[in-house]
This record gives structure tokens, sequence and C-alpha cells, in this order.
């Protein structure tokens, strides 16, 4: 009993056919996607032979998932969720099909194969928060943590198994076989938004534009909880993302050699996937701001400890330590926001989860590579594991509604629609 109540609640599995079906086809669409990703790394490079030009694929994906999300948030927060996110897939699935046939076709430029990435991350920064909002108007409160580790497992499945069937693929069938498994997933990806309920907010619909954005922002502003959510994740990332470190830690302390490098990466998402597996030890519980400041803590102390460990294996156990603390973090502080912000701000609010998402860990690698150079590996990861620590504690503390969070759903307002 005890073991049954540790593991996974797949409670929404059983219970909500819709979600079920929403996490089928995200999950398998996330394996595509990461095999696209990989073989457009795979084309880039063997087309230029330069590290400029695979760089900028980050770039082709990060600029548009940042810039177009932000306003993509009010467009959901404004019109039915489900056609905004079916008009998105189509879109997604329009450009893994032009990157399909420019594959097989080949000789293609390679700025061309990377407009029609930023092309499909344009669509994915509305789909992302429209699909966001889909957990608690599908689900019970009680279940809203439940359904976040629930994606979060496919989350990290896509990012473990993804780039290595992506790698098989592209030996076996070339590039544009790759691109082609990826249209295949979107077939259950459609199945599922096909078979969502209609979704419109719920209250006081997002003024258009700038407008909705700028409303959005202040809510997060007056929201303590909300606003603490994310400022412990942003002290998670900025402050402590240790990846840039790697290759430096990996020469100076364990001979350069590269399956340590390797297993560096893996660590961290194995230690999550791990994680996501027992997650009912904590997605039951009630207290999930307590849950998500320990999560953003743990993360910071156990990259204290990877920057003092005596061996490889000290080192990897504590980075799959702090990949564990960062599932709990993510998970808790998705239940937070979602729990805390009333329906007709959702979309807004998951536009700026996007954003923190990608922009903080980007942040944070600079801030680690910086500080390196000025001092030692060492140094910006001792420095960076405690200012998140410190910067979570000051949050905890000056934040007790999040400490008691989260809080009941907000109150439907009377002339909601039904």
């Amino acid at each position: 009993m005890a073991l049954r109540h540790a593991l996974v609640d797949l409670t929404p599995l059983r219970t909500s056919p819709a979600f079920r079906r929403v996490w089928l086809g995200a999950m398998f669409s996330g394996f595509g996607g990461q095999m696209t990703l990989v073989a457009v790394m795979f084309q880039v490079w063997r087309a230029t032979g330069s590290t400029v030009w695979t760089g900028a694929v980050g770039v082709a994906q990060a600029v548009p998932l940042i810039v177009v999300g932000l306003l993509a948030g009010s467009l959901v927060d404004r019109l039915d969720r489900r056609r905004i996110y079916l008009v998105a897939l189509v879109g997604s699935a329009a450009c893994s099909i032009l990157l399909a046939v420019q594959g097989i076709a080949g000789h293609t430029p390679t700025a061309v194969v990377l407009v029609l990435l930023a092309a499909q991350s344009c669509f994915f920064a509305v789909s992302g928060p429209a699909a966001r909002t889909f957990v608690p108007r599908l689900l019970p409160p009680e279940q809203v943590a439940a359904g976040q580790a629930l994606n979060r497992i496919a989350f990290l499945a896509a990012m473990l198994g993804g780039p290595a069937l992506g790698g098989l693929v592209l030996g076996w069938l070339g590039v544009g076989g790759c691109y082609l498994v990826d249209v295949a997933t979107f077939g259950l990806a459609f199945l599922g938004a096909f078979g969502l309920p209609a979704m419109r907010p719920e209250g006081t619909a997002s003024r258009p534009g700038v407008h909705g954005l700028v409303d959005g922002l202040a809510f997060i502003a007056r929201t303590p909880i909300v606003r603490g959510a994310l400022i412990s994740d942003l002290a998670a990332t900025v402050l402590s993302m240790p990846v840039s470190l790697f290759p430096v830690v990996n020469a100076e302390r364990f001979g350069g050699d590269p399956r340590t490098f390797g297993l560096f990466l893996s660590a961290i998402a194995v230690g999550g996937a791990v994680a996501s597996a027992l997650s009912g030890t904590f997605t039951r519980r009630a207290r999930t701001g307590l849950v998500m400041l320990a999560g953003s803590a743990g993360w910071g102390i156990a990259l204290v400890g990877f920057a003092l460990a005596p061996g490889a294996w000290a080192a990897l156990a504590c980075l799959a330590l702090a990949g564990a603390a960062d599932t709990l973090t993510v998970v808790s502080r998705g239940t937070i926001v979602q729990l805390s912000t009333p329906d007709s701000m959702r979309g807004r609010l998951a536009a700026v989860e996007q954003m923190v998402g990608m922009a903080g860990p980007d942040l944070g690698n600079l801030r680690g590579g910086l500080v390196a150079r000025a001092t030692s590996a060492t140094v910006a990861l001792l420095t960076g594991g405690i200012a998140c620590v410190a910067a979570v504690v000051l949050v905890g503390a000056t934040t007790p509604g999040l400490r008691r969070a989260p809080a009941p759903p907000p109150a439907v307002p009377e002339h909601a629609s039904a």
C-alpha cells in the first residue's frame, strides 16, 4: 500500500478520457519534435560544418517562443482554446511536412531550413500556452498536481528517448525519413485535440494585444503566491544553471573523459525521471508550496554538492538529486500557478511560465560561464548554488501564502459562460 501511494498517481488517466487522449498525443508529438531537432542539427552541420550555424538552430527555436508566446497568451485568454490549439497544431504539422519535403528533395539552403524551424516554433509558442490551460479544465482541483506530474513524465520521456530514436531513424531512413516520422506523430496529437470540449475562457475576456499582456503582468505583480512561485523558478535557473560549466568541470576534475561528460546531462534527466515515477510522494501532499520551495532549495544544495564532490560517481549522484529536485519544483510550481490563477488569466500566465522556462536556463548558463571565466568553475557552481538557496529562503520567508499554497480554486464570476 505504501509503495502504491508513492508511485505516480494515474487517476487522471483513468478518470478523464479527454486528458488521456491529450496526454498521449503530447507525448508522441514530443518524441517527434525531438527527432526533428536531431534531424535539423544533423542536416545543418552536414551542410555547413559550422558551429555558428548549429548554434543558430537554438536561436531559431528560442526567439519565437519568447516573442510570440507573450502575445499568444492574450489570444488564448480571448478565444476558444481548443480551436486555437487545433489551428496551431495544423500550422506546426504543415511545417513538419515542408521539412520532410525539403529533406527528401535535398540541397535546401540552410537559411530556409532555419526559417521553417522558426515558423514551427511560432506555432508552438501559441499551442504551448493553450495546452497548459487544459489540466485545470479537464481535471478536478485535487487531481491537478497528478496531471502536472504526468505531463512531466511525458516531457522527460520525449527528452530521454526522442534524440536516441531520432539517431536510429536518421541512420536508417535519412533526414527526410526522420521528418516524416515526426509528421506521423501529429496523428495522435490531432486525435487528442478533436476529443476536447470547447474551452472558452471563463470570466472577463482578455483585452487585445499588449493591453492584455500588461493585465497579465499586473496580476503577477499583485498576487504574491504566483509571483513567489515564478521568482523561485528564476532563482533556480538564472542563479545556478550548471550546464555551461559541464565541459570545464569535466576537463579540470575528471580528465576530460567524454563518457563522464555525456553522463552529466543524463544524470539530471534520470533523477527527474525517478522523481516523476515516485511523484505520488509529493503530489498527494496538501502543502504544494512547501514542496516547491524544498525542490528549489534542493536544486541549489545538490549543485553545491556537485561543486565539492570528490569523485565522478559522487558528482553524478548530486546531479541526479538536482534532477529530482527540479521535477518537484516544476510539478509543484505548475500546480500552484494553475490553482491560484483565474481561468481568464491562465493563458497569459502559461505564456509567462513558458518564457521563464526558456530564457531562465539560457541566462543562467551565461552567468555561470562569465563567473567561471573570472574565477573558476567550482566558484561559479558554489556561488550559484548558495545564491539559489538564499533567494528561495528569502521568497519563502516573505511570502507566507506560498508556504500554505495552493490556495482554493478561484471562484468563477457570475457572468462567466457555462
